[in-house]
């Protein structure tokens, strides 16, 4: 494709050459009333299930509009199967680690409560919208799955049970007490199957009674994380970063349709 449009969708839609997919509202007034795009402007669109399109904007009114599907310009990929579990934090901080966790490619974000947390709540439509906003402008192919906020002891409790869990280690970023180091205990999940999910508590740390807790579970892995004491959103990007380095898929070469790494 000569010119690469800038602009990157995600659509729910089925994804095919030929077809129309629609907008929302939304999507069409961010479209027309931001961009200042028009019918015949084209675009990219992307999902999970299809991968990328190129398309062009058919239709645009107040409440939609619709997009020719024209040509794919990649294929579906699969997502490096790890997860954060995270306490939610104060100021802004939770979008931003919901942001930055999408860039760095996790598949399931599940914010957390924790006895000494101190966000009660979070917006559920807002961190997913982040999370959409995300992987549009770092031009991944899927979205994560934001979950609602769940009690950390509730968590523990179903992890055994759930499909989506089991076989699943679930690395613990360590505030005291015997750890191992970060990578080496990635390149052992690795090889032992390549399912992972890491738990970074709040800003105060977890409960003396969560340690207990998490030390005497089977599935949990302490993990150290350097000599410094990192903030919370810190620890959330550095251990994505090394699993991604070490596991995911910064270890693959990449191919000819290559984004630039920044932006």
């Amino acid at each position: 494709m000569a010119d690469r449009p800038r602009t990157r969708l995600h659509l729910d839609a089925p994804l095919a050459a030929g077809q129309a997919a629609g907008l929302s509202g939304d999507q069409a007034h961010y479209l027309r009333g931001v961009l200042r795009q028009a019918p015949g402007d084209r675009l990219l669109v992307f999902n999970e299930a299809g991968g990328e399109w190129l398309a062009e904007i058919a239709t645009l009114t107040k409440s939609g509009g619709t997009v020719a599907v024209l040509e794919r310009t990649r294929p579906p990929a699969p997502v490096p199967d790890v997860w954060l579990l995270f306490a939610p934090l104060k100021g802004g901080r939770t979008e931003y680690v919901v942001e930055k966790a999408t860039e760095l490619g996790v598949a399931r974000l599940c914010p957390v409560l924790t006895r000494r947390g101190d966000v009660p709540r979070v917006n559920l439509d807002r961190l997913r919208a982040n999370a959409v906003e995300a992987a549009e402008q770092c031009e991944r192919l899927s979205v994560p799955v934001v979950d609602p906020l769940a009690d950390l002891d509730d968590v523990l409790d179903a992890w055994p049970d759930n499909p989506a869990t089991q076989d699943r280690p679930l690395f613990v970023a360590a505030e005291t007490g015997a750890a191992q180091p970060l990578a080496a205990a990635v390149m052992a999940a690795t090889a032992a199957g390549g399912k992972a999910a890491f738990l970074v508590g709040p800003e105060g740390g977890l409960h003396p009674g969560e340690l207990d807790r998490l030390a005497k579970t089977p599935f949990v892995v302490p993990v150290g994380l350097g000599p410094r004491i990192l903030r919370a959103d810190t620890a959330a990007f550095a251990v994505l970063a090394v699993w991604q380095a070490l596991a995911g898929d910064w270890t693959s070469a990449p191919g000819q349709d290559a984004r630039p790494p920044f932006r």
